[in-house]
């Protein structure tokens, strides 16, 4: 049994099964994310004979690091290993104010939108929770964790490979030990999930865990988001949107970011910046504008930063909350959309004009 990644509650039933009492999971929490410590015989303040069968039956074991990379920015990424063929990858941004981490949910992806390298590789699995908690917990280490300093990550984005609403049963509860008082203790605000739009997904996470939510939306209509994000024709924009409303209404949350990818002639017009206006005015939204960052074998160019700045402008003047998002660590391929690890495709049906085979593990 892995200890990292098990919420409060099934941390505490489990310690239950070993004949132990409940609150014994808030201290083996304690010693995992408040010191990050690993060596169950260093828990020092439980019971000798808990730590034994603790150290019999259970373990803390994080991703294998194959290779890392360091940007000229301070971006670090790393490939991990999730078997003997298959890697993903994870990327620390740090900034002034801030560090954050973006963690992965899945070995690839199955959502094939076309502007993104991950998509390109195919998919292979679902992350376990134990390997999504423990990219934090690695990274903590990596990072030069002290107990005396531990805000080194300040804010956590599913935002590496793979769809996280796909991944539902692993990602719901590796949230809960990001936002437990007992866990990694990171404010609401500070833990993004970001989604392509598998709104049935989006409904059922109201009812479970209160975290940012973010949108990949890249087009203000049907007829182009179906061919960016072809989960789009499953899940058309005035669905998806009436999800994001009711996530807020539910969570009591301030607003959605909608990520919106800028591409070179394809949606970065002043026409497609008063669509989006219109889509979005009068609403509690967020656009954060993203400068594509290209892959091998893309179509696909970077808008220029002078256009980007007129689309932005006319978000503003039309009195929508806009921003552009720096790109960082793009001399590593670790910014937006580029993280592409190391997938074997075992995907048989993917999504396409004709078919919608896409599992998503509820």
């Amino acid at each position: 049994m892995n200890l990292l990644g098990l919420p409060q509650t099934e941390l505490a039933d489990y310690v239950v099964s070993l004949g132990s009492k409940p609150f014994r999971a808030r201290q083996l929490m304690s010693w995992l994310y408040k010191r990050q410590v690993g060596d169950i015989a260093a828990m020092t303040d439980l019971a000798k004979d808990f730590r034994a069968q603790l150290a019999a039956h259970a373990e803390v074991r994080v991703p294998e690091v194959i290779k890392r990379l360091d940007s000229a920015d301070g971006t670090r990424k790393w490939l991990l290993s999730a078997d003997s063929s298959q890697a993903f990858e994870m990327v620390f941004i740090p900034e002034v104010d801030r560090g954050t981490l973006c963690i992965s949910s899945q070995v690839g992806c199955v959502l094939d939108c076309s502007f993104c390298s991950t998509a390109q590789q195919g998919f292979n699995r679902n992350l376990t929770a134990a390997e999504i908690v423990g990219q934090v917990w690695l990274a903590n280490q990596e990072l030069g964790f002290s107990p005396d300093d531990p805000r080194i990550i300040t804010n956590i984005v599913f935002m590496g490979m793979g769809e996280p609403l796909a991944n539902f049963r692993n990602v719901v509860p590796a949230i809960r030990v990001f936002l437990d008082d007992f866990g990694f203790d990171i404010s609401r605000r500070r833990v993004t999930l970001s989604t392509s739009g598998l709104v049935p997904q989006i409904y059922k996470l109201a009812e479970e865990v209160n975290c940012a939510l973010a949108v990949s939306l890249h087009a203000a209509n049907d007829r182009l988001r179906n061919e960016l994000v072809p989960i789009n024709r499953k899940h058309p924009i005035a669905e998806l949107l009436e999800a994001c409303w009711h996530y807020l209404d539910e969570q009591n949350g301030r607003s959605v970011t909608f990520e919106y990818v800028m591409l070179e002639g394809v949606n970065d017009s002043l026409a497609d910046a008063d669509e989006l206006a219109r889509l979005l005015q009068h609403r509690p939204a967020k656009i954060n504008l993203i400068p594509f960052n290209p892959f091998p074998g893309t179509d696909y160019r970077r808008s220029a930063m002078p256009v980007i700045h007129q689309f932005r402008d006319r978000l503003l003047q039309r009195g929508l909350i806009a921003t552009i998002r720096k790109t960082r660590g793009d001399d590593i391929d670790a910014a937006c959309g580029q993280l592409a690890g190391r997938v074997q495709d075992r995907t048989t049906i993917r999504l396409g004009a004709k078919s919608f085979g896409l599992q998503v593990h509820a």
